[in-house]
């Protein structure tokens, strides 16, 4: 066997692994589809066929609504924590909540930042180690905090919601937590980045992702009986699921050494058999846009893989330890998605190295070398199965940003798939070696910025 001969058997190999992954891959997101359309058929004609579509707005306070506290974990934020604050403070439209922040001993600049804020309803809370630790150990010593002032005025919070320093808050989202905790003892609003004109490719595939991720599948997710796992801003928890969660943990909610804390508090408090929920709403009638949490993701190569990297490890690789594989078939179908991500990224390493070969080996024999090289028809059958379903979702993901940005970002969600893949395969690489290496011990956390205009 000639050399030529090994150069086209290796990539036909990577070519039929990769084809064969990616089918499988597009047989379940086409189901995710189905149930999604499905069910939003189904509602359209029997639901808002009789009654009105509800929004934020029509929200109408209670006589006593109920108190409400918010975590914001923070480490090396002094650029943004402040104008967090304020915004927050002046956008929100409820009247009995309070905002207890985390900061670190050694961190003097967010120290300072967070005491520019002067209002009552700002609780700064120190965390008397020298940081970073951990966001969910910052989480764990914020609700040490809260539940000191409890103790202190006699008053329990109705809801626990959780964001992070450069986080935008919607003004409808208390009201939203206030009215429906009740129902369910964890609720998640949608995440929706912001686009960032000096980072289209990079920061913008953030909102591609998001727009499908959080309109559709996180639906699909409630839809088939799976707990709604927290995003770590712009969610609520109930005050009694909280508390039941920390006495099974020591008194600690939160996984102190967990890279996706928020992830998995949702899974546990589902896995307790309280409800949990998504929830979208639309603000005002004639708005576009739903009541959501915003703010910029990164917009450097090397921020968007850190990130990246620390979902992949702590949901794919250690969540698989620390959470296992329980519930029923459709929280076991949705942990089996959550945890691809590695093999995906295999799978874009093997598909982008066949495609490499194959143009190369073609190139030779275009050129007049001594090779011939034919795909399998079988082989061939299946990459043009793939093409079809490849469409398919390229334009899934055109369709939901377009609906969620408009038509230009819609546009460009089409190249930035490939910016997504890139991303992903780097990202996997550095969450396995984190994960062989123990784990992240420290909050590798990326550097944020707060928008000049805020969104409605």
């Amino acid at each position: 066997m000639t050399f030529a001969d090994i150069l086209v058997r290796v990539a036909a190999e990577l070519a039929l692994f990769a084809g064969a992954g990616f089918l499988l891959f597009a047989i379940n997101d086409v189901l995710v589809d189905v149930i999604y359309f499905t069910r939003t058929l189904w509602r359209s004609l029997t639901i808002y066929s009789r009654y009105p579509r509800a929004f934020a707005s029509y929200f109408v306070f209670k006589k006593n609504p109920g108190f409400i506290a918010m975590l914001v974990p923070a480490w090396d934020e002094s650029a943004v924590i402040a104008s967090m604050l304020k915004a927050t403070l002046d956008r929100l439209d409820y009247d009995d909540y309070r905002i207890f922040v985390g900061h670190y001993r050694n961190d003097p600049a967010t120290a300072a930042a967070i005491a520019s804020v002067d209002d009552p309803r700002i609780e700064p809370v120190v965390v008397d180690a020298d940081g970073p630790t951990t966001k969910a150990d910052c989480l764990n010593h914020l609700y040490d905090a809260l539940v000191a002032r409890e103790l202190q005025t006699g008053l329990s919070a109705k809801a626990v919601v959780l964001h992070d320093a450069e986080d935008v808050v919607h003004p409808y989202e208390l009201r939203i937590f206030d009215a429906l905790i009740e129902r369910a003892a964890v609720i998640q609003l949608p995440v929706l980045p912001l686009p960032d004109p000096h980072s289209r490719w990079i920061s913008g595939h953030y909102c591609d992702e998001f727009a499908e991720a959080h309109m559709k599948e996180l639906v699909v997710r409630e839809a088939v009986g799976a707990a709604i796992p927290l995003a770590g801003v712009g969610c609520a928890i109930g005050r009694k699921a909280l508390a039941q969660l920390a006495a099974r943990e020591d008194g600690r909610p939160f996984a102190g050494n967990s890279m996706t804390e928020d992830y998995e508090v949702g899974l546990k408090i589902g896995a307790l058999g309280l409800k949990t929920m998504f929830v979208r709403i639309p603000a005002k009638p004639g708005e576009r846009g739903m009541v959501s949490s915003r703010g910029h993701f990164p917009a450097t190569l090397g921020a968007a893989v850190r990130q990246k990297a620390r979902w992949l490890g702590g949901i794919a690789l250690a969540g698989w330890d620390r959470l296992g594989w329980t519930g029923g078939i459709g929280e076991r179908w949705m942990r089996l998605r959550d945890r691809r991500g590695p093999i995906a990224a295999l799978l874009l390493v093997a598909a982008y190295t066949a495609a490499l070969l194959w143009s190369q080996i073609w190139l030779a024999e275009m050129l007049g070398a001594p090779i011939r090289a034919r795909l399998d028809p079988a082989l061939a059958r299946l990459l043009t199965i793939n093409a079809w379903l490849l469409a398919w979702r390229v334009l899934m993901r055109a369709c939901f940003t377009t609906r969620a940005y408009g038509l230009a970002e819609g546009l460009r969600s089409i190249p930035r798939l490939l910016i997504g893949n890139v991303i992903a395969m780097l990202a996997a690489a550095r969450a396995i070696a984190l994960h062989l290496g123990g784990g992240a011990k420290r909050w590798d956390k990326t550097r944020h910025v707060f928008p000049a205009e805020l969104p409605q």
